[in-house]
C-alpha cells in the first residue's frame, strides 16, 4: 500500500533539511550583516539619511592567524566597551606597529602588542574607536567584510580605499 504525502509536507521537509547547512555557513563561513550609523562614511552609508544601512557579507574563516589581517582590511567585531554591540571599522595597525593616536587616546604613541589591532572608523569626526579604547584583541573579531550587497546600486563599492591613509595620501597629492 503506497502513502500519499501532501506536496507541502514534501516542501517543508525539503526546507527544513536547508537549516542545518545555513546555519554552518552563518556561523562558520559568510554572515549578511547591516551596518549603521556613520563612522564608516563614505565608505558604509555614504547618504545624509539616518535610515539608510548598507548590508554587508562578512567573511569569518581564515581569521585565526594573527597575519590574516592587514592595514586597510574592514572587520566587524565586539565592542570592547559593550559586547553585545557589533562594530565596524578599518585596520589602521596590526601587531608590532607603532601608531600616532588622534588626540583622544592618552599616550603619544601607541605600540600594537601581539594578536591585537588598532581600529579606525573612515569618519574621524564621528567615531568611536581604538582612539578611544586602544588596540583591540583580534579575539574580539567576528570577521572581514569582504563588500556591500545591499543597497544593490552599490553592490561592487570598493571598501579598500578609504581611512587614514587614503586621506594622507589624497592631502600629499593636492
Amino acid at each position: 500500500m503506497a502513502f500519499y504525502i501532501h506536496p507541502y509536507v514534501k516542501t517543508a521537509v525539503a526546507t527544513v533539511t536547508w537549516f542545518p547547512v545555513l546555519f554552518t555557513v552563518f556561523d562558520h563561513v559568510y554572515l549578511p550583516c547591516q551596518v549603521s550609523g556613520f563612522s564608516m562614511s563614505p565608505t558604509f552609508n555614504p547618504g545624509t539619511e539616518t535610515t539608510a544601512q548598507d548590508v554587508v557579507i562578512i567573511r569569518k574563516y581564515g581569521l585565526k592567524s594573527p597575519s590574516a589581517l592587514e592595514r586597510g582590511d574592514v572587520v566587524m567585531f565586539r565592542s570592547p566597551e559593550d559586547p553585545e554591540r557589533l562594530v565596524t571599522k578599518r585596520v589602521v595597525g596590526v601587531q608590532g606597529d607603532v601608531i600616532l593616536p588622534r588626540s583622544e587616546y592618552p599616550k603619544k604613541q601607541a605600540l600594537i602588542p601581539r594578536n591585537h589591532l588598532w581600529v579606525e572608523g573612515d569618519n574621524a569626526f564621528h567615531s568611536i574607536d581604538s582612539n578611544k579604547f586602544g588596540p583591540i584583541s583580534q579575539g574580539l573579531v567576528i570577521g572581514k567584510v569582504t563588500g556591500i550587497i545591499w543597497p544593490l546600486l552599490r553592490i561592487g563599492t570598493d571598501i579598500t580605499k578609504g581611512g587614514r591613509d587614503a586621506m594622507l595620501r589624497e592631502i600629499k597629492s593636492i
